[in-house]
């Protein structure tokens, strides 16, 4: 496997047309996970290789009350759940649309996170900040898949990065 370093994760920015608004909105109703744990506010494009997304964390949050009151930081776990909904599930979800899978069957089924190797923290997010999420795919079979998955700042920083895996499971 190559090297993990930033270097290996493209930066997130629109590697092809951003996507038409209603391919986008059949995306995200389908995300399995709603609030107040979906991390996903937009995709901006996806393609069989690729997904790019953007969450804002919301000062509101329920885990920024109690991770570091007074000088709260998004916890490491809701960066990687936040990558893992883009980077995986919105992806999945982009390539059932692809083969025609219908809503009724997307319903039955979900993507859930099973693997994160050579995770790395390089950044803190704030409440309020925006950040993307871009995911470069290495499989997507039948069942499972698996990514590169990156997260920056809008300007550019790294936040964090690693390789996830998800499953397919009927629920």
């Amino acid at each position: 496997m190559k090297g993990m370093g930033m270097e290996e994760f493209p930066a997130p920015v629109e590697d092809g047309e951003r996507l038409a608004e209603d391919v986008e909105q059949r995306i995200l109703s389908r995300i399995p996970q709603k609030p107040p744990f979906c991390f996903v506010d937009s995709i901006l494009s996806a393609g069989t290789s690729h997904v790019l997304g953007a969450y804002r964390y919301k000062e509101s949050e329920f885990f920024y009350s109690g991770h570091f009151p007074g000088n709260p930081v998004t916890p490491g776990v809701i960066l990687l759940e936040t990558m893992a909904q883009i980077g995986l599930v919105a992806h999945a979800v982009f390539r059932c649309l692809e083969a025609g899978v219908t809503r009724e069957e997307t319903a039955r089924a979900a993507t859930l996170f099973t693997l994160a190797e050579d995770v790395a923290f390089l950044g803190i997010v704030r409440p309020g900040e925006r950040v993307l999420v871009y995911g470069e795919n290495i499989f997507f079979r039948r069942q499972g898949v698996r990514a590169r998955v990156s997260m920056r700042r809008e300007n550019g920083e790294p936040v964090c990065r690693g390789v996830l895996s998800g499953t397919g499971v009927l629920l």
